[in-house]
């Protein structure tokens, strides 16, 4: 790097530096596994990373942004099966675009 180039900003090149203070989506996942909790981590959103996890009689997804917040939405259900391959391809041409 020339001496009129400067490095980016933490902020700039995307590290948060947070000390000795881990951000929360790590102690979400610390606190998963020392559940023993099955879990999937995936990106729907630009801003956020989203948990989802299977407890008995509902899926839960944790949506964990930036800056430490998390929204929660729980989704209740039975477990029932309630269908087969019929089922499985009428709800995916209900909801094609």
């Amino acid at each position: 790097m020339s001496e009129r180039q400067t490095a980016p900003s933490e902020t700039e090149a995307g590290i948060s530096m947070l000390g000795d203070k881990t951000h929360p989506l790590f102690d979400l996942l610390k606190r998963l596994d020392a559940g023993r909790h099955q879990y999937s981590i995936s990106r729907h959103r630009s801003d956020s990373i989203m948990v989802s996890v299977t407890f008995v009689g509902e899926r839960t997804e944790i949506d964990v942004f930036e800056d430490g917040r998390m929204e929660v939405s729980r989704f209740p259900g039975t477990e029932d099966v309630l269908g087969g391959a019929e089922l499985a391809w009428r709800l995916i041409v209900n909801n094609e675009e």
